[in-house]
């Protein structure tokens, strides 16, 4: 029961790594908000968890949707103790200079912008109570980037200085920012960055992680309820592998 008492917001929480890391909440003591703009997904995740959790349909490219998820987290629980910033996307493997401009603005909007819009609506919650927990999911790819995926390469090394950075400035505040960074993952987002999903290619892909096998639902949620808990409480600004070796 790390987590007892606690009140987490998790975008993207309908599937993949998100949904991981609501149930390892729930499980760890917490209330959580299933936030995702899948919202059938949202309700069914939520439902399966009890009366610990409740699902809300939120684009988190969306101020509005942002701000009523914020509200609706209140109103619910009374408050907000975590954040995590989960919802994300990628695009194909393919030429930097091909990428569809429109698709480039989806990335930014969905793993940069929505961070942002994030913050604006909890921080003042978490300065205001002077605790609180801001998680960003970041990938691996911010840190050894892979060719062809240029584009959500970057957005993910954005992501991990906008963590260092809100740790900064956000300690005097008693707010911790911490950042995961997964390896490719057994999620719905696997394919699109493998381009197919093939036995060969999955076997290209496996070739690069030391340890052999892709990270789970179940891995990012243990590493989000650590940090996330009292007994990381000395940690901040770091942007934590969970990728079996592959950035070594």
């Amino acid at each position: 029961m790390r987590l007892a008492g606690k009140i987490a917001i998790v975008t993207g929480a309908a599937s993949g790594f998100g949904e991981g890391i609501a149930r390892k909440f729930v499980a760890e003591g917490a209330k959580v908000v299933v936030a995702d703009r899948d919202g059938a997904g949202a309700e069914r995740v939520a439902a399966s968890l009890g009366d610990a959790a409740v699902g809300i349909r939120a684009d988190v490219t969306s101020r509005d949707d942002v701000r009523a998820m914020v509200g609706r987290t209140v109103e619910r629980f009374g408050g907000v103790d975590v954040l995590v910033n989960n919802a994300g996307m990628g695009h194909l493997p393919q030429p930097l200079e091909e990428l569809a401009e429109d698709d480039f603005d989806r990335i930014l909007a969905v793993n940069v912008k929505a961070i942002y819009l994030a913050a604006k609506e909890v921080v003042p919650r978490l300065k205001a109570q002077k605790k609180g927990v801001i998680l960003n999911i970041a990938s691996t790819a911010g840190v050894s980037p892979r060719p062809r995926l240029t584009w959500y390469n970057a957005s993910k090394g954005w992501v991990i200085t906008a963590t260092r950075s809100m740790a900064v400035e956000l300690a005097p505040f008693g707010i911790r920012v911490c950042a995961l960074n997964p390896v490719a993952g057994e999620t719905p987002m696997l394919k699109t960055f493998m381009g197919e999903d093939t036995p060969e290619m999955r076997a290209k892909f496996l070739a690069t992680i030391p340890i052999g096998r892709f990270s789970t639902p179940e891995d990012l949620g243990n590493a989000a309820a650590f940090l996330c808990s009292d007994e990381a409480s000395m940690i901040t600004g770091v942007a934590m592998e969970v990728d079996g070796g592959r950035c070594i």
